[in-house]
């Protein structure tokens, strides 16, 4: 359950979240966070971000059960300058999904706008009796088909709350695993969702373009190849 950092800078740390950790605690939880462990590991992000006190250094999230890559700001200048790139689409991050269902066209660009279903955490395209309503931009290709899946990659051009798993399963193609939005059974063999933030690609203050990945982590691979192996590729 410790995440590891892969890349860091006097201003920020890219680290690859593990599975199952929550990224800041939720309300009547008392598991442990990454934020548990940044502030214990990086002190110096203490104070910093738009909500230091719940989320300090934190520019972006992942949900609990998604893996890969996540930045974290170590100074107030970095978060300001990392949550610009963010606002203003200049920051390319790159998922893998497995969802059910046979996607096509074999690439395209989901353009819905997602709200928050009243008195619920789950966020929806329809819109009707919905409040918080925002743009939301992704986009898709095609990686590999299977019988019942395809494998996908995908970039989300904005950052709402669970964009990728409202839009993948508003196409009517949830990501495989996905207890909230999804609607089967998880396939034997698989414990959580199949959603992984590959890599993150953007400039830095100091003008360098860098690209930082994280591999697919063992679950997921060992689930891709128990279908390379069981499945008729189509």
């Amino acid at each position: 359950m410790e995440p590891k950092i892969i890349y860091e800078t006097k201003d920020f740390l890219i680290i690859n979240k593990p599975a199952g950790l929550l990224v800041h605690r939720a309300a009547n939880l008392e598991e442990k966070t990454l934020i548990d462990w940044l502030l214990k590991n990086h002190p110096e992000v203490k104070g910093v971000g738009d909500d230091p006190e719940n989320r300090p250094g934190i520019v972006h999230r992942l949900d609990k059960d998604t893996s890969g890559i996540l930045v974290i700001a170590k100074n107030q200048e970095s978060f300001d300058y990392l949550k610009k790139l963010f606002q203003k689409k200049e920051a390319k991050k790159t998922y893998l999904a497995l969802v059910w269902g046979r996607v096509l066209p074999e690439s395209g660009t989901i353009n819905k706008p997602i709200g928050l279903k009243a008195g619920t955490v789950k966020r929806t395209t329809m819109l009707k009796r919905v409040k918080m309503v925002k743009e939301a931009i992704t986009t898709y290709g095609v990686k590999k088909y299977f019988n019942d899946f395809t494998f996908l990659e995908v970039a989300p051009l904005t950052g709402r709350t669970h964009q990728i798993r409202v839009h993948l399963a508003s196409i009517g193609h949830p990501v495989v695993g996905d207890k909230l939005y999804g609607n089967k059974k998880i396939p034997e063999g698989l414990d959580r969702q199949f959603l992984h933030a590959e890599s993150i690609e953007f400039t830095t203050q100091e003008k360098e373009r860098i690209k930082v990945a994280a591999d697919l982590p063992d679950d997921l691979k060992n689930f891709l190849n128990y279908l390379e192996s069981t499945s008729k590729k189509v």
